[in-house]
């Protein structure tokens, strides 16, 4: 049952929607580049890169909002990042429509993973330590990120790291919203805040007639949906389930399978659980009651929606903030939730070997075949607890 607009009134706080902002800057800030140029390679035109926005965020803000509201927990939707990469890099000799037409492939290929509950099953044979440990491996190598930031941007770093302390010691709440309008500040005095391409232009959808050819499905639809669904849809689900709150695997991918149906056609590529900005909405940040965070997720979702309406204005906004700035914001607000997942992945000693490994090869950010470190991680985990489990039962087995 959908809760009502005066509960949803009581469950709002400043730091739900400070939250949420966060998120959904980090979320446009940290990847639209890569979806541009998987669009530009794909020789979409401007009118077309204004609707991939308008699509993105429309997709993005419905499923977070609806989600949320359903399951009355954080659920962040955003697009595959992964998955713009792949774009980009099949593009050769795929036409904009023929592309659209492997981006529906890939949405009917997650819509049929949940509702044959193939994905759930799987998911459920994964230990929470590993779990764990693999969401704390992505996050940690965005927060690295962060700190790194320093060697170009250190006043502007030190500066929000500070005020991040502060905040935690005086108004721990308000603590990442405090973050951000120190590096607004900052920036804003040092002159790094561009507005001069900022404008009002409103973004049209631009509809494109799908084509289907096999080289485009086989080349781009199926490493589309095998990366969507290795490096975002485990640690989605696991950023759900180690913030304590239960997922629905099977429902969660087949809503993800159908917004990728219903926006494909104007730019929405594919669409699946949010894992990093996710911890933003999920950590106690967001509100100290963990059975109210989930408005933190309807105002992202909310600004998801605001951003895709001023699509043409999009790129001119972001460009706005400095990179440094961005980063740091979101690696600040995850400090929380990465020490959470660490201490459970290496809580349960039968499990800590396989974490550790889990955690490193998540962090090391190796790819290989073309999909990410998340499945590699959880790849290794397993054969490390799979090797550990049949040591164990060989020696039970030789015993007198």
């Amino acid at each position: 049952m959908l809760p009502s607009l005066s509960r949803m009134a009581r469950d709002t706080a400043l730091s739900s929607v400070s939250a949420g902002f966060v998120a959904t800057l980090v979320a446009f800030t940290s990847t639209i580049a890569l979806v541009f140029h998987a669009a530009r390679m794909l020789g979409a035109t401007p009118e077309q890169l204004s609707s991939w926005v308008l699509a993105l965020g429309m997709g993005m803000g419905v499923g977070s909002i609806g989600l949320s509201l359903w399951l009355r927990a954080p659920v962040l939707v955003t697009w595959s990042t992964p998955g713009a990469a792949v774009i980009a890099t099949a593009a050769t000799g795929v036409s904009l429509a023929e592309a659209t037409g492997a981006f529906l492939v890939c949405g009917l290929l997650m819509w049929l993973c949940g509702v044959t509950r193939l994905f759930e099953r799987i998911m459920d044979r994964i230990p929470v330590a590993l779990a764990s440990a693999l969401l704390a491996g992505i996050l940690a190598r965005f927060a690295l990120q962060s700190f790194s930031a320093a060697s170009t941007q250190p006043l502007l770093v030190i500066t929000m790291l500070l005020a991040y302390l502060l905040g935690k010691r005086w108004i721990p709440r308000y603590a990442v919203l405090g973050v951000l309008g120190m590096g607004m500040v900052v920036t804003g005095l040092r002159g790094q805040l561009d507005t001069s391409q900022l404008s009002l232009a409103l973004a049209t959808p631009e509809f494109v007639m799908p084509a289907f050819s096999w080289h485009a499905v086989i080349g781009m639809g199926l490493p589309l949906f095998i990366v969507t669904m290795a490096s975002q849809a485990v640690p989605g689900i696991s950023a759900i389930r180690v913030a304590g709150y239960p997922a629905p695997v099977s429902s969660l991918m087949s809503w993800s399978g159908i917004l990728t149906l219903v926006f494909a056609p104007f730019g929405g590529y594919t669409f699946n659980l949010a894992a990093i900005t996710a911890a933003i909405v999920l950590s106690p940040h967001a509100h100290p009651e963990a059975d109210r965070r989930y408005m933190a997720a309807v105002y992202a979702g909310v600004f998801y929606i605001l951003m895709a309406l001023l699509g043409g204005a999009v790129a001119g906004l972001l460009a706005a903030f400095p990179e440094a700035m961005v980063i740091s914001v979101a690696g600040l607000a995850l400090l929380g939730t990465i020490a959470n997942g660490l201490a459970a992945s290496l809580h349960d000693v039968r499990y800590r070997e396989a974490a550790i490994i889990t955690f490193l090869v998540t962090l090391s950010g190796v790819t290989l075949l073309g999909i990410g470190s998340a499945f590699w991680g959880l790849v290794a985990g397993a054969l490390t607890l799979f090797v550990e489990h049949f040591r164990h039962r060989t020696e039970q087995a030789d015993s007198p």
